[in-house]
C-alpha cells in the first residue's frame, strides 16, 4: 500500500493563509470593542459626589489607587464602579448558533471531498 503525500503548498499561499489567519483573529478580538459591546468598562454606577468612603473603599484600597495615580476619588470612580453587562440577548444566541452550525457544515462539506480524494488515490476508485 502506497504511503499518501499530500500535494505541496506554495509559499505565497502559505502567507496568504497565515495573513488571513491574522485578520481573522484580530478582527474577533477587536470587533467587539470597535461595536461597544465588550465588558465591564460599559455600565457604571452613577456616584453624585464620590469619595472614597462613597466608593466603598477602606484605607488600604485607598493607598493601592493612589499608587496606581488615582489619588483623587473622582478619577477612580468610573474604575470602581464599573460593572459588567450581564445582560442576555436572543438576537446574539441565534447568531451564534447560526455560525457554528454553518462552519461546521462548511467542513463537513469540504473534508468530505478531501477525504473522498484521499482514499480514492490510496484504495482506487470504487
Amino acid at each position: 500500500m502506497a504511503r499518501y503525500t499530500p500535494p505541496p503548498q506554495s509559499k505565497l499561499g502559505q502567507i496568504f493563509d497565515v495573513i488571513v489567519l491574522l485578520a481573522l483573529t484580530v478582527g474577533a478580538l477587536y470587533i467587539p470593542l470597535w461595536l461597544g459591546m465588550a465588558g465591564s468598562a460599559q455600565l457604571h454606577d452613577t456616584v453624585d459626589a464620590p469619595s472614597w468612603e462613597s466608593l466603598q473603599q477602606n484605607a488600604t484600597m485607598v493607598e493601592q489607587w493612589a499608587k496606581l495615580g488615582f489619588a483623587d476619588a473622582e478619577a477612580a470612580a468610573p474604575l470602581i464602579t464599573a460593572r459588567f453587562d450581564y445582560s442576555f440577548s436572543f438576537f446574539a444566541l441565534i447568531a451564534v448558533i447560526v455560525t457554528v452550525l454553518g462552519y461546521y457544515t462548511m467542513m463537513l462539506k469540504l473534508s468530505e471531498k478531501e477525504y473522498r480524494d484521499v482514499i480514492a488515490e490510496k484504495f482506487g476508485e470504487e
